[in-house]
């Protein structure tokens, strides 16, 4: 019977649960209105992460923003207790906000604000919470002092080295160094292990060092510390001599035992690990042995993960991410080299904290209704559920009867107005725990439109069309549509009415037209809106075409317009064809407008016409009509004259002319052909005149380039046309037989040359005179060694002066030429003139050909160069200027110079983190040559140091100026040259370069100095004007593709990011990249223009950024640097002032030595009189004053602290131990005890050998230290 009533319990909540599946939350629409008129519980829309750590340097800020009608207050509990706020000075919660602000201006500790914090967020209709906040204090404990003795170890034998870091909070980040800052090369026989340590499989004499320091980074405060150095001492059979090592024979022929494997981490054969689901696996295996062992990895029963497992430290450590169930089981690393091998298992055990498998969402119900809350988790174990109402226990609140608990699942049935509320679900187990907040709201609503009223929708008929009728109500109204307010509502046939309003019509006919109303109504009341549609068409075809009023060129053409469906007809356009040029072709002849019906069309002469007519309205065009009668033009004479004529030479005695023949439609008869004339301009002869069919005629057996005119006329049976004017033609050009002479050289200097020459008589030239041609070449250059690929080049000079003169320019320095030089016309060049030979002068050298900068230590750089490709000149040295560079502002240069065989320098800098500027130039004679500029790169983090390097190439991309100069103004040509032209015959391609500097385009970061705003320069960059030293010109090139201006405006927790680009609009997408500078953590962001704001930056944090294009990734701005505000910004703390702290270091030394004084003034007034009572001898030890006190102000140095403070009556020993003094309280009294006045005065009285005067015992019973005393006030 038990069985069976439980059998019979579950099939009822299954029932139950089938009956409310169907119940369906209401969605409120996101309308203004009704958000105002809609009372909801609370909502938790932000909060801070379950393990918060925060900076102790910074304000706390601990998040929690809710959201609800009518809008939430806050409260907190601070470790499970009512947080009050008010009576905390230092806590500040943010207007309309749950959100706590702690500060510490006024004093305080963020220790003391440690704790678990929670945020309830409540209104009238319920109470959400935030998880359980547990805040901490980052902690940088320093490094414990220790004396580490010498490690002594026999070559060939393993070590382990210890780390053991400070436990910071989070935990350090370790690695390690040597003494010079540079990291201790790992590869597979030495590394450091996920523990911090460091380990040598087998230890070489090479390792004997005495400073092996392990350093720990610590998160927030990115501070470095450092463990005292390890001195490893290496034993070794025979002498060692580092000449004799190499890879092959590491140990220079030196006999070394070798051992078989064995493990250092993790011992023993077998170990355990528990990982959590979705967290990162890490499994190290490291072993010892001679020759190294090789590491390789297994799963028993199985593969591993191949697309999440990765192998690191060389092999030595596997990590597996985003761990599951499946990645449990039996890992076995294996170590072995030619002795043997060796395994670990390692057993895995995958458990998990609680993760979502149904997370409950609100529920927004009308009264009346059913609904559920489904809260369903899993995790290993098993997490156990609990449900809460307003934060409290839902076993503890108050009964409801319209809700029922079933499991994970709370069942609502008819619920009422006053059943909302806020329901937690909490699923935890021993790894975490998982809290959701859903609220039950019950709401009663009149039913409202939500669209625009009466509006109108136009259709194309026949088409698909759909009315929309947004609605809102709880309940939920129940909708109908009616036309023009009669009849029952429509649905079924052509009409669909979906669940939203919206009524379809399948499809729209002009009977459709009409009002359409929807009307919403519900127990609460209705609300109605109306639609009004037109259903429109294109307009039908014009009909009854007829043509009257015949003339010579035109028609009247008459139409009946079609019915236009309620659009009117805009315009007509006539169309015509034509049956004897394009038979079947329709052209558009003209358009007239909408409410013609009867034009006059303007026609052309023999042409056989037929027309039609098409409408236009809104909608589109009609179809065409049928075609008009055809109508035929009667011929006429041409009306135009041809175009194009023009006479050139083909040959050197003839001259053929040429023109465009005429359009169909400007025929205008039959039998068209074209009458030419022509005749010598120089000599008054007649026309010669010729009829052709075609459009060219060649004229034989003339001069060598004489002028002609030339004209033509066109014609045909009827009659003639128009005749052109005459034009000048000119016969064929020969070669000229004449070359400049004279050629000559005069004022040479390094890149230009002055040249000279006889000019030709222009009628040898025998055409029309083109140019004056100059044919060059670089012979050799006088730099010894110099290799370079000889080029013809060219320059022409446009003059016609008794004595021409030019200037050639862009030379190469320190180099030999020769050249000659032709006259040319357009077709032929004439006989070359003298050959001139001469060399340019010295020049500066161009920039090196490249220029290196990559770490080479902790704070050491090293620089590489090679020397020019042109050095045009004799190479003397190198200069090297650079300074430190901070934004727009630079510090003060220095200068290393260098010989011309040095290429190389080393560099070590004061502050790794300071950015410096490099400005290389080769050195002549003449001076220093085209600068490279450079920036010191990155520092890598401290793991691979080495991997951060910056090669810079000298290419076209890389040539720009690094300062603002001008280029020198090209020499001048003589007053009637005019612009020369310039050909190059050579096919050999040489880099065009610029003049002045080279700026290198390699991960150059520039952090600007103002506060909110970080920019990239350079502004935007203009076309640049190129001197190409292949030729003359100066040409205007169009920059490349280019990101510029980078700007970001930032706040604590965002930044808005801008730039400027020359990609065209809509072609590009860009990305904007930024990392994290303490973590190193990159983050993308696509954009497709700018501007953008990122959003949940951290406070406080220092970012690099950049954008580059996505499909051009090599198209990229400069990176910026900037650091987004503290948490808490107010005005500048006064205690963190360097001022400040100086003077209340000053006035505490004042105070404290006026202390000391007082003390010891105090101390030389209380001497004790001993001599009325007993003359005992002192202490040896006891320190005297001339005249026999006691003088105790050097006593208790050792003292440091309350607890070693000396027993009133005692000293201290030489060794700084407390014993008991001769001159005690027992020894100076009647007896073994000592006896005290009713005031706690001694009795007896003591004195010393000198006579002194007497004091009271109570004033001053111990001698008093002015360290004791200090410590007492304290």
């Amino acid at each position: 019977m038990l069985r069976q009533g439980r059998h019979l319990a579950l099939a009822l909540m299954s029932f139950q649960l089938l009956l409310w599946r169907e119940s369906v939350t209401i969605e409120v629409p996101q309308d203004p209105k009704i958000l105002a008129d809609l009372r909801q519980p609370p909502t938790i829309t932000k909060q801070s992460v379950k393990d918060y750590i925060v900076d102790p340097r910074d304000n706390i800020i601990i998040e929690c923003e809710a959201k609800g009608n009518p809008v939430p207050t806050f409260s907190w509990r601070r470790n499970g207790k009512f947080f009050n706020i008010v009576k905390d000075p230092r806590v500040t919660m943010r207007k309309r906000s749950g959100t706590l602000e702690i500060g510490f201006r006024n004093g305080g500790r963020p220790e003391d604000y440690e704790g678990e914090y929670q945020c309830f967020a409540s209104n009238d209709h319920g109470m959400a919470m935030s998880n359980k906040i547990l805040l901490r204090v980052s902690k940088a404990p320093l490094w414990p002092k220790e004396v580490l003795e010498p490690v002594v170890v026999t070559e060939g034998s393993s070590l382990v080295l210890p780390c053991n870091p400070p436990p910071g909070l989070p935990p350090p980040f370790t690695f390690w160094m040597n003494s010079m800052m540079s990291p201790i090369v790992q590869d597979k026989r030495v590394s450091k292990g996920l523990n911090g340590d460091l380990y040598f499989s087998n230890v070489m004499a090479q390792d004997a060092q005495n400073d092996y320091s392990c350093s720990a980074r610590f998160h927030f405060t990115h501070t470095i510390q450092q463990k005292n150095p390890f001195t490893l001492k290496v034993l070794t059979n025979d002498p060692y001599n580092d000449t004799s090592y190499n890879d092959s024979d590491p140990y220079g022929g030196r006999k070394v035992a070798e051992s078989t494997p064995t493990f250092l981490s993790p011992l023993g054969s077998e170990s355990s690990k528990m990982v959590l689901r979705d967290e990162q696996l890490l499994l190290e295996c490291i072993a010892a042995g001679l020759p190294t062992p090789a590491i390789k990895w297994f799963k028993k029963g199985g593969d591993l993960p191949g697309r999440k497992v990765k192998f690191e430290n060389y092999n030595k450590t596997m990590k597996i991410i985003s761990v599951s169930e499946e990645d449990a089981g039996e890992y076995v690393c294996m170590a072995n080299n030619h002795l043997g091998s060796i395994r670990h298992s390692i057993f895995v055990q995958v458990k998990a904290a609680p993760y979502w498998l149904d997370k409950p969402t609100n529920l927004v119900l009308a009264p009346e209704d059913n609904g559920r809350l489904v809260c369903r988790a899993n995790g290993n174990p098993k997490p156990s559920i609990q449900w809460l109402v307003n934060g409290q226990p839902i076993n503890n609140s108050v009964p409801d009867p319209s809700r029922q608990m079933m499991g994970d699942t709370i069942i609502f049935r008819s619920v009422q107005m006053g059943s909302s509320a806020v329901y937690q679900c909490n699923a935890s187990n021993q790894h975490g725990y998982l809290l959701a907040n859903a609220f039950v709201s019950v709401i009663d609503m009149r039913p409202r439109m939500l669209g625009p009223k009466n509006q109108l929708i136009k259709v194309i008929e026949n088409n698909r069309t759909f009315l929309d009728c947004p609605f809102f109500g709880s309940p939920f109204p129940e909708l109908r549509w009616f036309k023009n307010g009669q009849g029952s509502g429509l649905d079924g046939g052509q009409y669909r009415v979906y669940v939203n309003g919206t009524l379809e019509i399948k499809r729209a006919r002009a009977e459709d037209e009409g009002t359409y109303t929807c009307v919403a109504s519900s127990i609460l009341g209705m609300a109605e809106n109306q639609v009004r549609l037109e259903v429109k068409d294109r307009p039908d075809p014009p009909m009854d075409l007829e043509l009257s009023d015949p003339a010579a060129r035109s028609v009247r053409l008459t139409w009946i317009p079609g019915n236009d469906h309620r659009s009117p007809v805009t315009e007509f356009l006539v169309q015509f064809e034509e049956d004897r040029w394009e038979p079947g072709r329709w052209q558009d002849l003209a358009t007239y407008p909408g409410d013609l019906n009867s034009v006059i069309l303007q026609l052309a002469p023999f042409v056989n016409y037929q027309f039609r007519v098409v409408a236009i309205n809104a909608v589109g065009r009609s179809d065409a009509s049928q075609p008009s009668p055809k109508y035929q033009t009667s011929s006429a004479a041409p009306d135009v004259i041809p175009r194009g004529l023009r006479g050139w030479g083909s040959e050197k005695d003839n001259m053929e002319i040429i023109w465009e023949p005429l359009l169909d439609l400007e025929k205008n008869g039959p039998n068209l052909h074209y009458s030419v004339w022509w005749r010598r301009k120089d000599l008054d002869k007649e026309w010669n005149n010729v009829t052709v069919m075609g459009t060219k005629h060649v004229v034989h057996n003339t001069d060598t380039y004489v002028p002609y005119e030339i004209k033509i006329q066109a014609r045909n049976d009827v009659g003639a046309g128009p005749e052109s004017n005459a034009i000048i033609g000119y016969s064929g050009e020969d070669q000229p037989i004449s070359a400049p002479t004279e050629l000559r050289i005069s004022k040479v200097d390094s890149t230009k040359a002055n040249i000279h020459w006889k000019p030709v008589d222009q009628v040898s030239v025998r055409g029309e005179f083109k140019e004056y041609r100059l044919y060059y070449w670089r012979e050799s250059s006088h730099v010894p060694g110099l290799v370079f690929r000889k080029e013809n080049k060219t320059k022409g000079f446009y003059t016609t002066m008794a004595e021409p003169s030019a200037i050639l320019s862009d030379l190469v320095p320190f180099s030999r030429y020769k050249m000659f030089m032709v006259v040319a016309n357009n077709r032929y060049e004439g006989p070359p003139s003298n050959t001139v030979e001469f060399s340019t002068k010295e020049g500066v050298p161009d920039a090196p050909s490249f220029f290196r900068i990559k770490p080479k230590g902790f704070d050491t750089i090293h620089l590489q160069w090679d020397k020019p490709l042109e050095p045009n000149g004799l190479l003397i040295g190198y200069q090297l200027k650079y300074q430190t560079a901070n934004g727009s502002r630079e510090g003060r240069p220095r200068l290393e110079t260098f010989q011309p065989n040095v290429t190389e320098f080393t560099l070590r800098l004061p502050d790794r983190s300071t950015r410096y500027n490099f400005y290389l130039s080769a050195l002549t004679q003449v001076g220093a040559g085209e600068i490279f500029v450079e920036e010191s790169p990155f520092f890598a983090n401290e793991e691979n140091i080495t991997d951060a390097t910056g090669l810079v190439e000298l290419t076209d991309a890389s040539l720009a100026s690094s300062f603002t100069i001008t280029p020198p103004p090209l020499a001048p040509l003589p007053p009637t040259t005019a612009a020369p032209t310039t050909i190059s015959t050579s096919t050999t391609t040489t880099p065009t370069t610029t003049t002045t500097i080279i700026m290198s385009t390699t991960n150059a970061t520039t952090t600007a100095t103002t506060a909110d705003t970080t920019e990239a320069t350079p502004a935007t960059p203009p076309p640049v004007l190129v001197i190409d030293r292949n030729s003359d010109n100066n040409v205007l090139v169009v920059p490349r593709r280019e990101i510029w201006n980078l700007t970001v405006e930032h706040n604590s927790n965002y930044a808005n990011v801008s730039w400027r680009h020359n990609f065209p609009a809509g072609s590009s997408e860009f990305v904007v990249e930024f990392t994290l500078d303490s973590d190193k953590t990159l983050k993308t962001v696509p954009v497709t223009q700018p501007p953008i704001t990122l959003t949940d930056l951290i406070a406080g944090a220092k970012y690099h950024l950049r954008v580059y294009s996505h499909e051009l990734s090599s198209v990229t701005s400069k990176s910026v640097t900037f650091e987004t505000k503290a948490a808490y910004i107010d005005q500048v703390d006064i205690a963190t002032q360097g001022w400040f702290i100086g003077l209340m270091c000053a006035i505490a030394l004042i105070i404290l030595i006026l202390l000391i004084v007082c003390f010891i003034k105090r101390s030389r007034g209380g001497k004790y009189p001993v001599r009325d009572k007993k003359d005992l001898p002192l202490d040896s030890v006891d320190h005297k004053d001339p005249d026999g006190s006691f003088d105790y102000q050097n006593q208790n140095k050792n003292s440091s602290d309350e607890d070693n403070k000396p027993l009133q009556g005692s000293q201290t020993s030489l060794e700084g131990n407390v014993k008991e003094s001769d001159d005690s309280l027992v020894d100076y009294g009647e007896g073994g005890d000592g006896q005290f006045n009713e005031d706690g005065s001694f009795i007896g009285q003591y004195t010393v050998k000198k006579d002194k005067d007497e004091t009271e015992g109570n004033e001053s019973s111990e001698a008093t230290s002015p360290v004791n005393a200090i410590y007492s006030l304290a």
